[in-house]
């Protein structure tokens, strides 16, 4: 017992103690150790805290048995929240997973669920195939999967939430060669796990080092495996120095709780702008390849060739896609202006090859344009997405203001504009929604209102362009519906076209939305609209990293230096990061300036340099085949999209919306620009 005080002592000696805020009592804390001996099932060990004489914040954790570890703990108070830092020393090589509990006194049924960038309220919009609580009510997840590491607890009766996060330099991780069961890590790892349990009806917040996951882990898109537990080698007389911080406090609402996290983890981990040598000006001369290299001219319809190439090849292929991951119209229009700007003669004859075939080709009978065409195959998709015809539609309208505010005219274009406004007004419902999918005949094939926001868009558009009130008025119907159904209900879902679930694209596409009302409004109506913008962005605002995720020696990503920081987790169902951005970098900025915050454009200059780190050019390709061809799914965590895992991309990708984004994020303030003039 001497020796385990000796080793105690050491340990905790640089810790200060001061009063604690929470109710941190040995009654609403369990812990536990889990030992493996390689080729053996690893045995826990319930801890039991025991304080120290002389010492009220200092407690050995003591097995009922003897174990070749020495566990401490001392809990700290620190503006108002209480630090948790964890001491394992090993008195012989062990192999270990530590595991804590604390109660929140919360009835786990009164209950939302938060972990970053990953779970919201409870997955619910989520199949059973991807974490939810059609799965189970108590997750554990691994950290990199969350834009913070910390789980939040929010009980709607008491109006009250609680939450853990850990602090750690987090600079490396380890391999394994399972991913499932009981596995050993190959070295050293910073990566823990957090989550949520059900302890008999009461909320619990749980974590541990190193990561696990339970009841399941999350591999593959729809694809749940058994859990997961790593071990660690600890080498005799080594000490592992662990810390969390819990905190509680109150939030009217769970959007509220969602703002009072971000803030707080936005403050904790202090993310800042990320050095690359690439410049705004670097960034866009060196995507404009992407422009000449992908463009396709045998087929009815002129297009770059954008979604579904290998990034070990990027070879055009007859897939055209006028919205979603394709983007063909924006990146005609972003390479015609970019062209003017910059005497490319060759930019704008593409530019004007597209334009014109989509003018003659592009067209179904009822006047929609044709979204999603296959040449390869010769088929073209019959189902209509209310996204892509709005984005195709935003396209047009950006390009249509450029030529006139350069006095040029394009009758029929404009025309086809209206018509396909009108058309967007036979089918929003009366809530103000839009159906996510129907057909050429107006039946509705998906009525979902998740991507109602998408519309928005280009109805204030075409009311700044074309001087018509119908379509600012539906504009603004959408908007009672993203206020009543997603804002308020803190329910943002089902935006992007490959997924159904709780999503990035829906939060961002509302804050867009409410704010391009915000612009085209004023008085009372500006602050409403700009009040709902807020709201909404720090749900998007939660999807993206604030910190930089570690990875193993091999992981192509950390070989080549990425930092995460900046970078947005994509959905529940889709767990990888990318550079989905568009114009919320503007939002932010504009917000930033509205309400006197300046995280918000502080963030949008992080997400902005961050951003730039993988740009593809000769002797710097970051595993794609072609200067400029911007890569998509970057995998950063234990998921893949099917193919290579963490620290790689999958091998099929999709430039032309990321080229597209890119764009956006590189061209601030189009919007202002376009309804404030």
């Amino acid at each position: 017992m001497n020796l385990k005080y000796l080793f105690l002592g050491i340990a905790i000696v640089t810790f200060t103690v001061t009063a604690k805020a929470i109710d941190y009592v040995p009654q609403n804390i369990s812990a536990s150790i889990s030992l493996k001996v390689p080729g053996n099932i690893a045995k826990q060990y319930p801890l039991n805290m025991q304080k120290l004489q002389n010492d009220g914040s200092a407690y050995l954790l003591e097995a009922s048995e003897s174990i070749p570890l020495i566990v401490s703990q001392r809990v700290e108070n620190v503006d108002g929240k209480v630090n948790i830092n964890v001491c394992i020393t090993a008195l012989e090589d062990v192999y270990f997973n530590y595991n804590q509990r604390v109660s929140t006194g919360f009835r786990h049924d009164d209950c939302q669920f938060y972990m970053p960038g990953f779970w919201y309220r409870r997955n619910l919009r989520s199949p059973k195939e991807a974490p939810s609580f059609h799965t189970s009510d108590s997750w554990l997840v691994r950290e990199d999967r969350l834009s913070a590491p910390l789980t939040g607890i929010y009980c709607e009766k008491e109006k009250s939430y609680m939450t853990v996060n850990r602090l750690d330099a987090f600079t490396e991780d380890a391999l394994t060669t399972h991913r499932e069961g009981e596995v050993i890590l190959s070295g050293k790892t910073s990566i823990g796990f957090t989550g949520f349990e059900n302890k008999d009806g009461t909320a619990t917040l749980s974590f541990g080092f190193p990561y696990r996951e339970a009841p399941r882990t999350y591999i593959r898109k729809l694809t749940l495996a058994p859990e997961v537990e790593a071990f660690q080698f600890l080498k005799k007389g080594e000490t592992v120095l662990l810390t969390w911080v819990l905190a509680e406090n109150k939030a009217e609402d769970f959007s509220e709780f969602i703002q009072h996290a971000w803030e707080y983890c936005y403050d904790t981990y202090s993310p800042k702008p990320v050095e690359t040598p690439y410049s705004i000006a670097d960034m866009k001369e060196t995507m404009s390849a992407f422009f000449v290299n992908s463009l396709v001219e045998k087929h009815p319809l002129v297009f770059n060739s954008g979604i579904h190439l290998r990034t070990d090849e990027c070879h055009k292929n007859g897939q055209a896609e006028v919205g979603f991951i394709g983007r063909v119209l924006l990146n005609a229009f972003n390479a015609l202006e970019y062209g003017w700007e910059n005497n490319r003669e060759d930019l704008k004859n593409n530019s004007t090859k597209i334009f014109e075939s989509y003018l003659k080709n592009g067209f179904t009978p009822a006047g929609f344009f044709k979204e999603s065409v296959n040449f390869d195959r010769n088929t073209e998709d019959p189902v209509h997405s209310i996204r892509r015809q709005s984005e195709g539609i935003y396209a047009m309208l950006h390009y249509l203001a450029y030529e006139k505010e350069n006095g040029r005219r394009h009758p029929e274009w404009e025309q086809r504009m209206k018509t396909m406004l009108d058309m967007l007004l036979q089918l929003q419902n009366a809530d103000g929604s839009f159906p996510r999918k129907f057909k050429d005949d107006f039946t509705i094939v998906d009525k979902s209102g998740g991507s109602t926001p998408s519309a928005t868009l280009p109805l204030v558009m075409g009311y700044k362009y074309f001087k018509d009130k119908r379509y600012l008025e539906s504009a603004k119907r959408t908007a009672g519906y993203l206020e009543n159904e997603l804002i308020s209900k803190s329910d943002y879902f089902s935006s992007t076209l490959d997924a159904n679930c709780e999503d990035k694209e829906a939060s961002l596409y509302a804050a867009t939305a409410t704010y391009y009302l915000s612009l085209i409004t004023k008085g009372e109506e500006h602050r409403h609209y700009a009040d709902l913008t807020k709201k909404a962005a720090y749900f998007a605002l939660s999807w993206y990293y604030l910190w930089d995720v570690p990875f193993a020696q091999g992981q192509m990503l950390g070989d080549i230096g990425l930092k995460t920081r900046g970078w947005g987790n994509v959905s529940v169902e889709n767990n990888h990061i990318d550079v989905f951005v568009f114009e919320f970098a503007s939002v932010l900025q504009w917000l930033s300036k509205e309400y006197n915050e300046p995280r918000f454009s502080d963030f949008a200059e992080v997400i902005s340099t961050s951003m730039r780190q993988l740009l593809p050019h000769e002797g710097h390709l970051c595993g794609i085949a072609l200067t400029g061809y911007y890569p998509e799914v970057v995998q950063h965590t234990n998921w893949d999209y099917g193919k290579n895992g963490k620290g790689y991309y999958n091998d099929i990708f999709a430039p032309g919306w990321t080229v597209a984004s890119l764009w956006e994020l590189f061209t601030p303030g189009r919007a202002e620009k376009l309804l404030t003039k």
